[in-house]
């Protein structure tokens, strides 16, 4: 027996609501080339959004379900190159930032076992905000890889931006939970793009601080971190002061923008371009973060902006003109159908596809009646003001002050190369033979140690088989070659000089300063020089200058076919 409530079963109903005069937007027929630049990739895990924090809590991941419908809907994956279903992150990817004891207490906790680990749920700060929900670790997995996959793509240069809505949940720290966040896969992604790229710039538009990521390079000059997001000093999570700089190396390369109640679209878009712009020329990244959290739009659930969603999407287009390599992610947002209207919009700016204010039917047309099906429905207004422009634009100029102190973009000689967080290779070091096997380039087992020298090129070290029979004298030095009639000679020139072509000119002076007695082996000259044969130590200095001269300049004439060297003068202090 079926019951009069059930008469109309599912089947029987509409499948989409009766919009009657309001239209309904085509989706997108054309294709786009696949030659075609910007490369734009899109990361959407499959089932990221089927998890359920709990009944009250205010943070829903069925947002990115709707997000990913009206962005089929409209047609916009023609408009995208490649889309992509990642794999989740490893936990030895996720340990690359996150401490080995918390991510073991994330894998193992469930609501069933959650009062038997009380003690480490505390200590992980797992409470209230953060509650302990169904296969809470696989979420976590699921979208830090998505944001991991998105960074390889751009380490690569397959794509120029990557999205993932499903990331950027950016107050995660590393030993502990915070902020609706259990990973943060933005620190993740950006040392993953550090592998690569020398300089990251982290911009975040989300309405509260991003306290997360700037802690984790808050040392650091090679990420640049710049917030925009409202302070009161009990707004959460209570940081984001202007006067945060950084520390260390990091020190200005933290900046910070903290707004008030209330501001609109054109202050809001002011204050953004002027400081992006400023910051991109002052620090010149390589790479770019974007986490575009959607608790900045009006009317939200937990905000207290008025920006509307073109606004939110502007900043969105602003950044994408750089032509940086650029990663997109989600973030905080709890008004979840005007998150998902916002995050489809702004995958249309990054396209470069225009779309109607119309929404495309999908099986959630009954998310948007309220809105008339409307894709940019009035959510300013809302909230007073409070913000003025003297406030404004003491924060531009003092933001403007802390950049003139970087000085040109930090070099990236000598720092550290963050680990593989891909490929987590194995720790022992290959010989050159096993690396030549793994490249492939055939050359395994032929290569040489030993160098060619051309004839010309000066080499000096222990392989130099053409240096001369010197020996090595503790206060030997090389003489200086003085112009002629220049002044008082230097000591040690007559009888101690060290004779460098085989040749017995007078007595030999030991490093002791005693004459040697013992008779030095009858050597063949490798050199004749073409000046006067040396006279005793009793003649005139001018003709040992001109006997110097001449052995320097003059050179000799080969015997037996060797080439002549050249006479060198050198000093000896004797010690007496």
């Amino acid at each position: 027996m079926v019951r009069a409530s059930q008469a109309t079963t599912f089947s029987a109903s509409a499948y989409f609501d009766d919009r009657g005069a309001h239209g309904t937007a085509q989706p997108i027929s054309e294709r786009v080339l696949p030659h075609s630049r910007p490369i734009v990739s899109y990361f959407f895990p499959k089932g990221v959004g089927e998890f359920h924090y709990g009944e009250r809590h205010p943070m829903k991941p069925h947002r990115l379900t709707l997000t990913n419908a009206l962005v089929m809907g409209y047609g916009l994956d023609k408009q995208i190159h490649h889309m992509y279903n990642p794999r989740p992150a490893t936990q030895e990817e996720l340990e690359m930032y996150h401490d080995h004891d918390y991510v073991e207490f994330l894998s193992r906790v469930t609501p069933n076992n959650q009062l038997e680990m009380r003690h480490l749920i505390d200590t992980f700060n797992c409470v209230e905000d953060c509650p302990i929900f169904s296969e809470m670790y696989e979420f976590c997995r699921m979208y830090a890889g998505a944001s991991l996959a998105g960074a390889r793509k751009l380490c690569a240069g397959t794509c120029d931006t990557a999205i993932n809505w499903s990331g950027g949940l950016h107050h995660a720290k590393r030993g502990e939970a915070s902020g609706f966040c259990y990973v943060n896969d933005i620190v993740l992604a950006i040392l993953e793009l550090l592998r690569y790229h020398p300089r990251v710039l982290y911009i975040d538009i989300d309405i509260h601080h991003g306290d997360g990521v700037e802690l984790a390079f808050y040392h650091s000059n090679r990420v640049m971190t710049v917030s925009f997001h409202k302070y009161t000093g009990e707004f959460f999570p209570g940081t984001g002061k202007l006067d945060d700089n950084g520390a260390n190396l990091g020190k200005h390369f933290c900046l910070n923008v903290p707004l008030q109640d209330g501001i609109d679209d054109e202050m809001y878009l002011t204050v953004f371009k002027t400081v992006i712009e400023d910051t991109v020329t002052a620090f010149h990244p390589t790479s770019i973060v974007l986490q575009c959290g959607a608790d900045s739009l009006g009317c939200d659930r937990l905000g207290a902006f008025n920006l509307s969603i073109a606004a939110h999407g502007e900043c969105v287009n602003f950044v994408r003109k750089f032509n940086v390599p650029l990663l997109v992610l989600g973030g905080g947002g709890y008004t979840i159908k005007n998150v998902s209207r916002c995050w489809t919009y702004e995958t249309a700016v990054l396209v470069g596809a225009d779309i109607p204010d119309e929404l495309p039917a999908t099986v959630y047309d009954p998310f948007f009646r309220d809105s008339q099906w409307k894709l940019h429905p009035p959510l300013t207004g809302r909230v007073e003001n409070q913000n003025s422009p003297a406030s404004l634009q003491k924060i531009t100029v003092s933001i403007r002050n802390k950049l003139r102190y970087l000085q040109g973009a930090p070099s990236v000689a000598m720092q550290e190369i963050p680990p593989d967080l891909e490929g987590l290779l194995a720790d022992e070091e290959k010989n050159p033979e096993e690396k030549d096997e793994e490249r492939g380039t055939a050359f395994a087992g032929e290569g040489r140690i030993d160098r060619s020298m051309a004839r010309n090129e000066y080499f000096d070290g222990d392989n130099d088989v053409d240096q001369d029979d010197v020996p090595t004298l503790s206060c030997a030095r090389r003489s200086v070659r003085r112009p002629r009639g220049s002044g008082r000679r230097a000591r040690g020139r007559g009888r101690g000089r060290a004779n460098l072509n085989g040749r017995d000119d007078g007595e030999d002076v030991e490093e002791s300063g005693v004459p040697s007695t013992t008779k030095p082996p009858k050597t063949r000259n490798r050199t004749r020089s073409r000046a006067k044969p040396r006279g005793r130590v009793a003649e005139k200095d001018k003709d040992m200058e001109d006997m110097d001269v001449d052995n320097v300049d003059g050179g000799g004439e080969p015997e037996s076919g060797l080439e002549p060297m050249t006479p060198v003068d050198i000093d000896i202090d004797i010690a007496v």
